[in-house]
């Protein structure tokens, strides 16, 4: 069983819709288990997010950033990072503004930089463009054009119902890409392992 999480940090429910769209297309996938954790309930123990083979990170963009409840988690793991615990977990991530930039793109480089600190193997949304081209509607999924992951854009004044379904549509496609990717990345790696082995050893010139 291939084992998601999705650790995300939700200011008014918006952020929340999408985690749970995440965490229902990584589940699709058969063999695998998605579990969404609050920011704040990993903050306070980091460790507890070891054993799951995939992170997948998401806050709303405020000010041009992650959230400050995300990055207090974010802070947490420097003992983790420290020891390298996360090290070739996949991750990805996701984001929410009421704006149709408000710098989202910014919020998505800082947690696949965050990823990255801790080694692991960045996963992006790998869809095309939903909205460039004169024919393009607010139904199309990525209708906002993210490659570095999910992107939402909310009404602010209409809680989680303004939330597109387009946008939770690009969401649930994001964890079905992180779930198909960490089996890959699993099965790759235990068939290197298996592969190791049984390897001849490698030997200097001259020795037989």
């Amino acid at each position: 069983m291939t084992s998601i999480g999705i650790v995300y940090h939700s200011g008014f429910g918006h952020t929340a819709a999408l985690a749970r769209a995440v965490a229902e297309g990584a589940a699709a996938v058969p063999g695998t288990s998605a579990r969404m954790v609050f920011a704040e309930d990993a903050a306070a123990d980091p460790a507890q997010l070891d054993g799951f083979d995939a992170l997948v990170f998401g806050c709303p963009t405020y000010m041009a950033g992650p959230s400050a409840g995300f990055k207090e988690f974010i802070d947490a793991t420097s003992g983790i990072w420290l020891k390298q615990r996360w090290k070739d977990k996949i991750g990805a991530g996701f984001t929410n503004s009421g704006g149709y930039s408000g710098d989202k793109l910014n919020t998505l480089v800082q947690l696949m930089l965050f990823a990255m600190q801790h080694g692991m193997v960045w996963v992006g949304l790998g869809l095309p463009d939903g909205g460039s081209s004169s024919t393009s509607t607010a139904d199309n999924v990525n209708r906002l054009g993210s490659y570095a992951g999910a992107m939402a854009k909310s009404d602010v004044d209409l809680g989680i119902e303004g939330i597109p379904e387009s946008d939770v549509a690009t969401a649930e496609a994001l964890g079905n890409r992180v779930a198909l990717a960490a089996h890959r990345w699993r099965q790759s790696g235990e068939a290197s392992a298996n592969g190791c082995a049984s390897a001849p050893r490698v030997t200097e010139r001259g020795e037989q």
